[in-house]
């Protein structure tokens, strides 16, 4: 990487150019408000950019696994984990190999920056005005984008997300169009409590989907089959950061998993 820039692709993308596109491509998602107000968005990122995101791919010993309740939810009867991550900052990913690392640093100030979150606040005016009324725009969110993977028998039950969490965002990232259905779920409310399926999201090649999160946006996976390899996706999370416990508590999640990180790396160092 060069000045901001990969040259390795055939053709160069720098930061800002790449930020354009995907504003632009979010710009032009498809808006629906069954069961609840969302986005749907193809080709978010350049072909060429997409392919090099494939490409870059870590090694299954990159990631790590989730950490508290996450972390004992996601595994298998035989304690196999099932969802894993790498968080999209540059004091995560400096462990990867350079081609691997410049790739995923681009990606990373792309998905953090000014100019996607405040699209995404336009096109989810509906979603955040229903939560925080008419000045949602006031309140402040800070990004978080995770490469995250999913392997067989992954699944999470119906739920809304946690309400430090602002706007969710889940880009797909398939190598193919094979397996549409292991997208996620979205659900409605019915008067007796239960949440039937509504919509899926297919699960194909550089699409995604986003929403605000709020009390009626149900979502769920059903459980990842055998016969998927991985499930690979990033989740970029905009956690509401108004007030000085939130702002303090997003720095130090992320200085949390930092440190997780660092003592995982080194123990895999120790016993290499």
């Amino acid at each position: 990487m060069v000045n901001g820039e990969i040259h390795s692709m055939r053709q160069s993308w720098s930061v800002n150019n790449l930020i354009d596109f995907v504003v632009r491509s979010i710009q032009r998602a498809q808006a629906d408000y069954s069961p609840f107000y969302h986005l749907r968005f193809d080709r978010v990122f350049p072909d060429d950019f997409y392919a090099a995101m494939l490409d870059a791919m870590p090694a299954a010993g990159g990631y790590r696994a989730l950490s508290g309740k996450a972390k004992l939810r996601n595994r298998t009867a035989d304690g196999q984990v099932t969802r894993t991550k790498i968080d999209l900052f540059p004091e995560y990913i400096r462990h990867l190999p350079q081609k691997k690392r410049a790739v995923w640093d681009v990606a990373g100030r792309v998905l953090r920056s000014e100019e996607l979150g405040k699209v995404f606040v336009e096109r989810l005016a509906p979603g955040l005005k229903r939560r925080f009324g008419a000045n949602f725009a006031k309140v402040r969110i800070y990004p978080v984008p995770i490469l995250t993977r999913d392997t067989p028998c992954y699944y999470i039950t119906a739920h809304s997300d946690t309400f430090w969490k602002g706007i969710t965002v889940q880009f797909y990232l398939p190598p193919d169009h094979s397996t549409p259905h292991i997208g996620t779920i979205f659900h409605g409310e019915s008067s007796n409590g239960s949440k039937p399926k509504k919509a899926q999201m297919l699960f194909s090649p550089n699409t995604g989907y986003a929403f605000a999160v709020a009390d009626n946006t149900w979502h769920s996976v059903e459980p990842v089959g055998r016969e998927i390899k991985t499930r690979d996706s990033i989740l970029l999370t905009y956690f509401v950061d108004a007030g000085p416990w939130r702002f303090l508590r997003n720095r130090g999640r992320r200085l949390q998993n930092f440190a997780l990180s660092e003592m995982r790396n080194l123990k895999r160092m120790t016993h290499a």
